[in-house]
Order: structure tokens, then C-alpha cells, then sequence
């Protein structure tokens, strides 16, 4: 296969139909499935789902999660992966290239540019939660967790946040874990990798959820995580899994567009998207089914916001038996997450690499990866030495926050629900119905309910989500 990008040439030249036939393919659907899907677990599964739900009253949020995963979501995942296969290219030149195709202005380019950049700040962050999550491999592993009280679980974790030295450290290790996936190139890095930490993933899963159902609470986990009390469902909470969904497929970051682009002719878009957003959708699910029941069997609070993985499960796996082993498991589990999707974020930028500056996979992948270290650094230091640093106070918006909080709003509130609503209109309004039926090879109905979705209802959702968050 090739690893560096045949394309950059003729990018250079302004013949973006050159080269696309040199690009390597996945080998199979399966590969371009566990990938994608790879991409879209991650944190946002493990960590950040369980405690939304938990925030939100459970039932109610799922189901309208559900709801925006399959009018949100799924129609521009398919968008995303059109894009990227019809186009051949990193995810800048595959836009520029339908641009042309459809006579329209290449200044929709900056669509896809806006996207690359998200992935590279989101990652610089990313890349230091994944750090914690390595971190307590190790705690766990030397028992920490054992006999200690909710004020020393939470001491543990507090002095890791204060410690610019082991943040750092961490973050490095993280970085160069992905960065070395990466460099190996598509089939022979990324695609050996998420084939070897998916299936792991659902073992470690399984494992975590079948020890859940010997807690005697697994049937009040699923009541919580099932049985809808819209009481509890508030206007913010609806948002909140609106943006969610969005955020957990990896849209708007460029991500299946470059993994769209080495994708086979004969492999349907629909059925790919289809899996890759239920399976998605089935492990945040599994992970909400492994950590409520250990939360209810300790007496401890479903809604303990951000907590609830660093300082509220530890507290748990410190009180019971095998808890050593447990915690290690789980977070093993949120390494391999992470990993996946760090992996994923890093590859739009090192594909415009190759095409933009004709570096190989190797030098692309360390200058792209260095960049995406180095602004890390700023959020590694917004948590204890540049805590009090709030460059933008003058705006009531962003009053209070700090680097990272910058960074994460810029990301999720602004670029991401933003670049969703350009994919949208681009691929729905902009591209000819034509191109779009010969590459999704739908027919009839099917096709006239994706294209429906998305030229009328995604758009909508997503404007309501980026006017929310920008109130």
C-alpha cells in the first residue's frame, strides 16, 4: 500500500484529478468499519457520555440522543464519507475537487481547512485527557484505589492536575502512542491498530458490564439508562445531546473524509455509515450499563459531571473485591478508546501534509504531531501554573476561562456545529443530485429520505445548536 501520498504532485500543480487511483485502499469494509468506528469511540463514550446522562436524568437524554444520532448524525457521516471517496484526496483537495466538479468557487476549500484545524486543536487537548487515562493504568495497578475515602480519590487526582511535570509526561507518552500509529501509514499503522484495539475494546467492555450485573443493581442501571422521565429532561439537556451525537461521530473534524478517501468503489456508503453509527451508539450504551450499577451499588451519585470516571469510580473499585484489577481493565478500556480516536484526529492533518508541502508519511506525521504536543503544553499548564491565565475576561462569553476552556468552546460550540451546517448545505444543495445517487447507489425512497434529512432537518438541528451555544 502506498503510505505517503501519490496525490501531492499533482495538489501542487492544480490537477486534483491525478493520482487518485494511486491513493491505498482499506481491505476490506470491515477495515474501513472498525476505523471509523474506532474514531468514534473514544472519550466521548467512556467518559463524557456516562456522566452527560448522569447530569440529565437518564432515559429521557438517551432517547433523545438516539433521535439525533439518526437525524444528525447518520446523514452526515454519509455526507462526510461521500465526500472524502468521490474526491480521492486529503479532505482539502477531495472538497476543492467536487467544488470544481460542480462549478462552484474553491473558497468551499476553507470548509474542509476549517475541519483539519479542529481535528489538530481538539487532539492537542485530547491528547492530555488520554494522559490521565494512562496515568491511572498505573494507579490502579499499584492499588491506590484501595481503602481510600472520597476526599483521598479525589486528593489523587487533584495532585495529577497540579503536576505539570507528570501532565507533561503523560501527554508525551499519549502522543507518541498515536504518532506512531500514524507514521506506520493507513494499512499498515492504522488499520493493524484499530483492528487489534476494537475487538479488545468490546472484550473489555463485556467483561466490565458482565461484573456489573453481579451487583445486584444492574436492574436499576437499565430502568435509569432505558425508562424516559421527560420531568427530568431540560431544554439545555436536549442541546446538550444534540451537540453530543454530533461530537461523538467525529463530524466536522475532517476525520471520514480522509478515511472516506481510501475507501473501495463497491462498498456502500449507507450500510457502512449505518454500522459504524450503530456500533457507536452500542458502546456508549455498554459503557453506561458498566459504570451505573457500580455507581448505584455504592451509594454514590449517577450526575457527579466530569468526576465521574477520575475520582467517583475509583472511589468505587477501591471498595470491592478485584477492584484493583477492575479499575486496571477499565482504564485500559479508556486508553484504547482514546487511542483510536486520537489516531483518527491526527490523520487529516498529516494527509494535507502530504499533499500540501509533498512530505512523506514520516516527516508529515512528526511535524503534525509535534505542533499538536506543543499547543498541549498551553492545556497541560491551564490546570495548574496557567490556571489563573484568562486572556479573554473582556467578554462575558468567555469570562473565566482558561486556555483549554477556550479551546474546547472554540472547538465544540463554534467550528464543529458550524462545519456540520457547510457539509450539509454543500453536499445537499450544492453538489448535483446525479453524483450523489451514482456514489451511494441508493435508490427510491431511501435515497430521497437521506437527501430530505439532509437539505431540511440537519441543517435546522444544527443552527439550533450552534445559536444555543453561542447564547
Amino acid at each position: 500500500m502506498t503510505q505517503s501520498s501519490t496525490t501531492s504532485q499533482a495538489a501542487g500543480t492544480g490537477d486534483l484529478s491525478r493520482g487518485i487511483t494511486g491513493r491505498g485502499f482499506w481491505s476490506s469494509r470491515l477495515a474501513f468499519i472498525m476505523a471509523a468506528t474506532g474514531s468514534a469511540v473514544g472519550l466521548g463514550n467512556v467518559w463524557k457520555f456516562p456522566y452527560i446522562t448522569g447530569e440529565n436524568g437518564g432515559g429521557a437524554f438517551v432517547l433523545v440522543y438516539l433521535l439525533c444520532i439518526a437525524v444528525l448524525g447518520l446523514p452526515i457521516l454519509m455526507a462526510e464519507v461521500l465526500i472524502g471517496r468521490r474526491g480521492g484526496h486529503s479532505p482539502v483537495n477531495s472538497v476543492r475537487l467536487l467544488a470544481s466538479q460542480s462549478g462552484l468557487s474553491g473558497r468551499w476549500a476553507w470548509m474542509a481547512g476549517m475541519g483539519v484545524l479542529a481535528a489538530f486543536l481538539i487532539l492537542s487537548f485530547y491528547s492530555v485527557i488520554g494522559g490521565w487515562a494512562v496515568s491511572y493504568v498505573g494507579t490502579s495497578l499499584s492499588g491506590q484505589f484501595t481503602g481510600q475515602d472520597a476526599e483521598q480519590i479525589g486528593a489523587l487526582f487533584s495532585g495529577l492536575l497540579a503536576d505539570p511535570g507528570k501532565l507533561l509526561l503523560w501527554h508525551s507518552v499519549f502522543m507518541g502512542m498515536t504518532m506512531l500509529v500514524v507514521a506506520r501509514g493507513v494499512r499498515g499503522g492504522i488499520e493493524r491498530a484499530v483492528t487489534i484495539l476494537m475487538p479488545t475494546l468490546f472484550v473489555l467492555l463485556f467483561i466490565m458490564v458482565g461484573y456489573a450485573i453481579t451487583t445486584g443493581h444492574f436492574g436499576e442501571a437499565v430502568a435509569f439508562l432505558f425508562w424516559p422521565d421527560f420531568s427530568k429532561l431540560t431544554t439545555e439537556g436536549m442541546m446538550m445531546a444534540l451537540g453530543h451525537a454530533f461530537f461523538t461521530l467525529t463530524l466536522s473534524q475532517c476525520v471520514m473524509v480522509a478515511y472516506g478517501s481510501h475507501l473501495r468503489k463497491d462498498v456502500s456508503i449507507a450500510s457502512t455509515a449505518v454500522t459504524v453509527s450503530v456500533l457507536d451508539t452500542v458502546v456508549a450504551l455498554l459503557a453506561g450499563l458498566a459504570i451505573f450499577p457500580i455507581v448505584f451499588s455504592n451509594g454514590l451519585e449517577p450526575g457527579a459531571g466530569p468526576g465521574l470516571i477520575f475520582q467517583t469510580l475509583p472511589l468505587a473499585f477501591g471498595q470491592m473485591p478485584f477492584g484493583n484489577l477492575l479499575a486496571t481493565l477499565f482504564f485500559v478500556l479508556l486508553v484504547f478508546g482514546a487511542l483510536t480516536s486520537a489516531i483518527s484526529l491526527l490523520e487529516p492533518v498529516v494527509e494535507w501534509l502530504e499533499e500540501k508541502k509533498g512530505m512523506n508519511r514520516f516527516g508529515s506525521t512528526l511535524i503534525a504531531g509535534g505542533c499538536c504536543w506543543l499547543l498541549g503544553v498551553g492545556t497541560v499548564l491551564s490546570f495548574n501554573e496557567w490556571s489563573g491565565f484568562t486572556p479573554l475576561d473582556m467578554f462575558a462569553t468567555f469570562e473565566g476561562k482558561t486556555l483549554f476552556d477556550l479551546l474546547d468552546y472554540l472547538t465544540s460550540n463554534i467550528m464543529l456545529p458550524l462545519g456540520g451546517l457547510l457539509v450539509a448545505v454543500f453536499v445537499g444543495w450544492r453538489m448535483s443530485r446525479k453524483a450523489l445517487e451514482e456514489e451511494l447507489s441508493l435508490r427510491g425512497p431511501w435515497f430521497g429520505l437521506w437527501y430530505g434529512v439532509l437539505r431540511y432537518i440537519t441543517p435546522v438541528a444544527v443552527i439550533t445548536v450552534f445559536i444555543y451555544n453561542l447564547l
